[in-house]
């Protein structure tokens, strides 16, 4: 059964996380992980395995766990594992086995059993009912924890000093020399939004000096990778450091030779791994439980603003004076998050006025609030099950106010003639008959036409978003409750029935019960729907149909009125069956359940693989193509240093195409096999060892066994090829051999990219050297003849340089 489930599962493709039990096996249960897009841990327990997505999973059983790695090549070259699990042995490594995708057998050691950072006190909930509640409530704490140490006073005023390990000096020293001169920051979600916040920041901080923008990862993996990015700096930006899509773009962009840095809040994590420098939220573990995240929000945006500062002040860009008035504000705003988290009666009050009866939603806002509307509409959307336009403030009036929504305008730290406009646009809102709710600096009075003005503490312009952020995040959650209350009459008359079904069991008896303890929650439902606070959430066909078997239930005869209705012989089962159907789908299309959501995206998505962008337009990976390799057995790896060869190749004269049969690994007569399958160009001419002994050997089998492209020179011959193998499931089953004309000479800046793409050439060749001679001179790969470059072993190279 193991071996069937690994060789199924290693059929899949993409990242994957995949847990599977036999009938015939309930003592066994199998799990596999590919990929960096899911997680999988198993606890071990007194007596138990307990497997879990995330560590906080297992604590409440156990501290100890193991972690299934998806991503760590084994020691075949194998990618993902396989873990078998045995009850009979449960709790102990004894019970585990662990496979390689490729079958082979991966022993835990003691050693890889983690005991957990996090405890049953970091996901208690407290006193709070729900954890969205809490952890928005914690939000302020969250903050100081992110600035803390990190903004110190000078004698020119505040600085923000991240430290090297946020912001390593190799980076800093590429900023200031004008190396680096475009900066993206990228994430997802709710962290692609606190991504713009920075950028926004930043770009103010420099002007036009640094090329600034935001984007998501999954945009910038897909239309603006460019095969040389040394010249940009990533700054990654992840609550969990596990997300794909963001992950798979950390990845592509540092092949490019760009710089990364990483704001996240889990320590050890993927993303922390991959990134030049990491500066952690919070503490570094702040635990968030519900699923709409909030506070990482908020700690997000200040780390933004620190690494902001920190980067502008690298890159010589933009005043000390402006820094520390911004970073001031920073310091502060703490304390107005925790005004505004006071005020929730008064945001509570609006959203219980306002959500319930009102179909249509919209997110405004304009400036540094457009950060905060992207951010709004993502936990409405999550928390209320809405479908929820955004848009700049002044941007809506020509688009949906026909649908005459309820908007909520983030308008926090607006001053002058901006202010003025905004107010104007509220009161063209409200003259169409939508229903704008302000969120505004407190003492602002512009906003009269308003349905409701929620206000929020002055801060710094700049910073007045996170206020309005914060505003929504809690209207949010009063309106998630408000719409679930809803539901309440419908979920008493249900019990009723549940009642009478535990306690009789005659049908007609039931029916009798159910009619005497339904009228009073009926009648807070009608007395709602009649007010037009279901409007808004429960679908109308539903709603006629708990109306029309609730009138039923209420005639002088039921049963005859539930005939009539339906047209077929009823009995009381029938009615008492279908009412309860009909009041199940109410509650249910009426039930938000605050901590967790519907659909959530992570149990449904695997992320994007991006595997070849940028690269296949090369002429090198053309000619591969061309000469037969499947792009299918052509990794990423592959297509990249063949690209990255381009630049050296005047020409491809032939090319041969091999067939491998067997495992490469194996020496001897039970080893591999190789065999001719295509020829072309000047290789038809060219004998081969391969026609009299199809024993895989030589410079053939080391490709086939490393799976690294390799240029060589032909020993008899003198000829110049390049090898490329092509892998399937972990293991080379051909090689296409290219004929190769190198250029004679190439320019400084080319040579070095086509040797750093190359085996790192570049880079061991300067270590080579510099060992005896202290420098290294860029301008002798000028001199040298390219396919001396690539062929010759690195010493014999390096000697070059000390004999001139």
């Amino acid at each position: 059964m193991a071996e069937a489930f690994r060789l199924t599962v290693a059929e899949f493709e993409g990242s994957v996380a995949i847990a599977a039990q036999a009938a015939d096996r309930p003592d066994e249960v199998y799990l596999a992980l590919r990929g960096s897009g899911q997680a999988l841990y198993v606890g071990l327990g007194d007596d138990m395995f307990l497997v879990a997505s995330e560590p906080y999973g297992v604590v409440e059983e156990t501290m100890r766990y193991v972690r299934v790695d998806g991503e760590t090549a084994s020691p075949s070259g194998s990618r993902g594992q396989v873990f078998v699990l045995d009850g009979r042995q449960a709790g102990t490594l004894e019970g585990i086995r662990r496979m390689a995708y490729d079958g082979s057998d991966l022993p835990l050691a003691d050693s890889e059993v983690v005991t957990a950072q996090v405890t049953t006190r970091d996901i208690d909930r407290g006193d709070a009912p729900h954890f969205l509640l809490k952890e928005i409530t914690e939000a302020p704490q969250s903050f100081r924890k992110t600035l803390r140490g990190k903004l110190v006073d000078t004698s020119a005023g505040l600085r923000a000093e991240v430290g090297e390990r946020a912001l390593p000096a190799a980076v800093a020293q590429r900023l200031g020399d004008g190396s680096i001169t475009k900066v993206r920051v990228i994430g997802q979600g709710t962290a692609a939004v606190a991504g713009r916040s920075m950028a926004d920041v930043l770009d103010r901080l420099c002007g036009d000096t640094l090329d600034v923008d935001a984007i998501t990862a999954t945009e910038l993996s897909g239309f603006h990778l460019r095969l040389d990015m040394s010249d940009t700096l990533i700054v990654a930006v992840s609550q969990s450091g596990t997300t794909t899509d963001t992950n798979r773009t950390v990845d592509l962009v540092r092949g490019r030779g760009a710089a990364v840095l990483a704001i996240v809040n889990r320590r050890n994590s993927d993303l922390t791994d991959k990134a030049d420098g990491v500066m952690y939220t919070s503490d570094g573990r702040d635990v968030e439980m519900s699923v709409a995240s909030t506070k990482a929000f908020y700690a997000q945006v200040a780390a933004g603003v620190l690494l902001a500062c920190a980067i502008s002040e690298a890159a010589g860009k933009g005043s000390a004076a402006h820094r520390h008035e911004l970073l001031g504000s920073l310091r502060e705003l703490p304390e107005a998050m925790g005004e505004v988290v006071a005020n929730r009666p008064a945001i509570a009050d609006a959203a219980h006025r306002f959500a319930p009866a009102k179909r249509y939603w919209a997110i405004v806002g304009n400036g540094p609030n457009t950060v905060a509307a992207a951010e709004i509409r993502i936990k409405l959307s999550e928390l209320c099950y809405k479908s929820i336009a955004c848009d700049v403030t002044e941007d809506k009036k020509h688009i949906d106010l026909s649908s005459e929504p309820l908007i909520l305008v983030c308008a926090a730290g607006l001053v002058g003639g901006t202010a003025d406009d905004v107010a104007k646009e509220v009161a063209i809102y409200k003259a169409h008959k939508a229903t704008p709710i302000v969120v505004a600096t407190e003492a602002d009075e512009r906003f009269a036409a308003a349905s409701a003005v929620l206000t929020v503490p002055t801060v710094h312009p700049a910073l007045a978003f996170v206020l309005s952020a914060m505003t929504g995040h809690l209207f949010g959650y009063e309106a998630a409750l408000a719409i679930d209350a809803s539901a309440r009459p419908l979920r008493e008359a249900r019990e009723v029935i549940e009642d009478a079904l535990a306690h009789h069991a005659d049908g007609s008896a039931v029916l009798a019960e159910v009619r005497r303890g339904i009228t009073a929650p009926t009648d807070r439902f009608l007395d709602g729907l009649r007010a037009g606070r279901y409007d808004g959430h429960l679908e109308a066909s539903t709603a006629v149909r708990v109306v029309s078997l609730l009138r039923d239930l209420g005639a002088e005869s039921p049963l005859e009125a539930y005939q009539r209705a339906t047209g077929r012989i009823a009995t009381p089962s029938d009615l008492v069956d279908d009412l309860t159907a009909a009041l199940t789908r109410a509650v249910e299309e009426l039930t938000r359940p605050i901590d967790a959501i519907k659909h959530q995206a992570k149990t449904v998505t695997v992320g994007i693989s991006r595997n070849d962008e940028g690269v296949l337009d090369r002429a090198l990976v053309q000619e591969a193509l061309a000469a037969g390799a499947g792009r299918d057995r052509l990794s990423y790896r592959t297509l990249k240093v063949l690209a990255d060869l381009d630049p050296a190749v005047e020409a491809v004269v032939g090319y041969t195409r091999y067939a491998i049969d067997g495992d490469p690994s194996v020496r001897g007569a039970a080893g591999a096999t190789i065999a001719i399958v295509d020829r072309g160009g000047l290789s038809r001419d060219v004998p081969s060892r391969v026609e009299t002994n199809s024993q895989l050997l030589g410079t053939k089998r080391r490709v086939a066994n490393e799976k690294e492209v390799l240029v060589a020179r032909g020993r008899s011959d003198g000829r110049t090829v390049i090898f490329v193998p092509e892998v399937k499931a972990g293991q080379c089953t051909g090689i296409t051999l290219l004929h190769v004309r190198f250029h004679d000479r190439l320019p400084v800046a080319t040579m070095r990219g086509v040797l750093q793409g190359y085996d790192r050439r570049y880079d061991r060749l300067v270590d080579w050297v510099t060992e005896t001679e202290g420098t290294f001179r860029d301008d002798l790969l000028a001199d040298l003849s390219v396919a001396d470059l690539l062929i010759l072993p690195i010493s014999d190279t390096a000697d070059r340089w000390r004999q001139r």
